[in-house]
């Protein structure tokens, strides 16, 4: 039972016979699995994250027959949720706060478009008392902002 073991390029047939020339043939194939299985991960990431993006103070607006208003800039904010607590734009801040944080992010001054969300559930005094505290500050162009009416 002998067995013959030849080292490496003896032979015709082998893989020596390629080597003598010392030329290598060039593979022009891309792999594109690896590629595709980044994208699709990115893809998953980007669809997860997405949703995210659109976060707020939730409140429950109620429904009015008013037409949508159509704003170019971007709008202030000032949130009073049914606990009554006071978020401007998504930041939560104590009633005695309101009129200088308001004066700080206002690019147009007094004249800037304040828009107030009230919670349906909200007290109606906390609401008012809100709106009191900035309109004598000399803000003086305060609009409600509700939710159209859906037809049945």
């Amino acid at each position: 039972m002998g067995m013959s073991v030849s080292a490496g390029g003896g032979g015709r047939g082998g893989r020596g016979h390629r080597r003598r020339g010392r030329h290598h043939a060039l593979i022009s194939e891309i792999n594109v699995t690896p590629m595709v299985d980044v994208m699709l991960v990115l893809l998953i990431i980007f669809m997860v994250a997405a949703p995210l993006l659109t976060v707020g103070v939730p409140v429950d607006l109620p429904d009015t027959q008013a037409k949508a208003m159509n704003v170019d800039t971007q709008p202030i904010f000032v949130t009073i949720n049914a606990a009554g607590e006071i978020h401007l734009q998504e930041t939560e801040i104590p009633l005695d706060e309101i009129v200088a944080k308001l004066q700080a992010i206002a690019k147009t001054g007094y004249d800037e478009r304040i828009f107030i969300r009230g919670d349906k559930t909200a007290d109606y005094g906390s609401v008012m008392k809100v709106m009191g505290r900035i309109q004598a500050a000399g803000y003086h162009n305060l609009g409600l902002v509700n939710v159209q009416e859906q037809d049945q």
